[in-house]
């Protein structure tokens, strides 16, 4: 789940590809409150699963991001 994220975050909004790592904060990757907002969606969009960018924003890191599309069942 992990890659599929690092490559929507790549494709999608512009993300340096080596600055995405697990442990990555959204600092680290210079995303921010917009940018989470336009994730959600295109998670939404793009793999059918739901995770508002309250959420996204909670979570600690970019593995923090990638573990909760998989426990939604996030399609590959």
């Amino acid at each position: 789940m992990f890659e599929q994220l690092k490559d929507l975050l790549v494709a999608k909004l512009k993300v340096t590809p080596e600055s995405i790592v697990p442990e990555a904060t959204r600092e680290d990757i210079e995303l921010d409150s917009l940018a989470v907002v336009e994730l959600s969606m295109i998670l939404q969009a793009e793999l059918g699963v739901v995770i508002s960018d309250d959420e996204l924003l909670a979570a600690e890191n970019v593995g923090e991001m990638a573990r909760m599309m998989e426990e939604r069942g996030a399609k590959i």
